[in-house]
């Protein structure tokens, strides 16, 4: 059930990438005279001024989760109940909730496969920032959309990465697909939005994932992270070089997150095709020495120079992957100003998270020159045969 309470806002803030932040005051009991901190999705309630009266979802900041820590504008009533939707839009977004508005699909056109262009698969969204910086450094003039998948956060607006990415011309757009929302455009599906940003609007390579946070529930299969396995089975299907970009770690609390992920291995055990993998050049196994001698004929290293090792009960499911390693540049990444913090610890606490995602990036820079190889030579054939 929804917790819901009325509240009045105290102060109102400027719109930051269609978010607003807020200070109420709960004014229902329970919890009466408290004053907490709040956001509202511009796009979905409208803005809010000092005094009108919210009604906010309370229920994230009552738990303390540590990616909820604020109360969510669930409506306005001294504005929001004149609003008239969106006109000549068709097409629900979450639908059959109280919070369900039409919008205007990007689906359209026939289906044209395979596309051919690479798409790089998250985990994270603290993934998202790193991947585009390398691509960047790689492959200069790229045009890199993003494709916001659930998992994670649903309101495309909540993300200051993706609006910081955008200014500095490191995306070149940002799709929300099935349930999350408030992109620049709206896809039905994931396959609908990779069709739509590798097709119609000419990004030579997407980066495919959740918003910020992760829904989880330290189960094999519980958890946003899973998401990453659809969208991974999506882009194969429409016949684009797929990459996972690989969760590590090297000093999250959890052992399960230490070296290689349970998030990312599992993944690599379930996926139906291979995909490409990329490990920052120099890391020893990060899966461990006590694997068998197939593991480690594609990761090398010594034994007992790895970091801990999560159970791998299948590692033949891991070793038909391509796994390729790629120079980092963390120095560089750092004095980007772009963001360095995932998961509360800084790029100096966990560099090998930050080394990871840039690995992925880089890689995904070698799949963009070998996409445009191809595209050459289907374009000319005997000129690419006599070069």
């Amino acid at each position: 059930m929804l917790k819901l309470r009325p509240a009045t806002v105290l102060q109102s803030g400027q719109e930051i990438s269609g978010e607003q932040r807020l200070t109420v005051e709960l004014t229902g009991r329970p919890g009466a005279g408290q004053r907490r901190e709040a956001v509202g999705d511009v796009a979905l309630v409208g803005r809010a001024e000092v005094g009108d009266e919210v009604i906010v979802n309370v229920q994230a900041l009552d738990l303390g989760l540590g990616s909820g820590g604020f109360d969510i504008v669930h409506v306005n009533l001294t504005r929001g109940l004149r609003a008239e939707g969106e006109p000549g839009a068709h097409v629900m977004k979450l639908n059959y909730t109280s919070l369900q508005h039409a919008v205007e699909p990007v689906e359209q056109g026939e289906l044209e496969v395979p596309i051919g262009r690479p798409v790089a698969v998250l985990a994270l969204h603290g993934q998202l920032a790193a991947v585009a910086w390398a691509l960047a450094q790689n492959a200069p003039g790229a045009r890199l959309g993003f494709v916001q998948t659930a998992g994670g956060a649903l309101p495309g607006g909540h993300s200051h990465t993706v609006a910081a990415l955008r200014r500095r011309g490191l995306l070149a757009g940002h799709l929300t697909a099935g349930p999350a929302f408030g992109g620049e455009g709206e896809a039905i599906t994931t396959a609908g939005a990779l069709h739509h940003g590798l097709g119609a609007l000419g990004w030579d390579a997407a980066v495919c994932g959740p918003g910020p946070g992760i829904v989880g529930s330290s189960s094999p299969l519980g958890h946003g992270g899973m998401e990453a396995l659809d969208s991974a089975h999506v882009s194969l299907a429409l016949g684009c070089p797929t990459l996972l970009v690989a969760r590590i770690s090297g000093s999250d609390a959890r052992a399960r997150h230490r070296g290689l992920s349970h998030h990312t291995l599992t993944v690599l055990d379930l996926l139906l095709e291979p995909v490409t993998v990329a490990l920052p050049a120099g890391m020893r196994s990060p899966v461990g020495a006590d694997l068998r001698a197939g593991l480690g004929a594609v990761f090398g290293g010594a034994a007992g120079q790895s970091p801990p090792a999560p159970e791998v009960s299948r590692p033949v499911r891991i070793t038909r992957h391509d796994w390729r390693r790629a120079a980092v540049d963390l120095p560089s990444y750092a004095a980007s100003g772009l963001p360095r913090e995932t998961m509360g610890r800084a790029l100096a606490e966990d560099p090998l998270f930050f080394a990871g995602a840039l690995a992925g990036g880089t890689a995904l820079a070698e799949l963009v020159g070998a996409a445009e190889l191809a595209d050459a030579e289907l374009s000319d054939p005997l000129g690419a045969e006599a070069g």
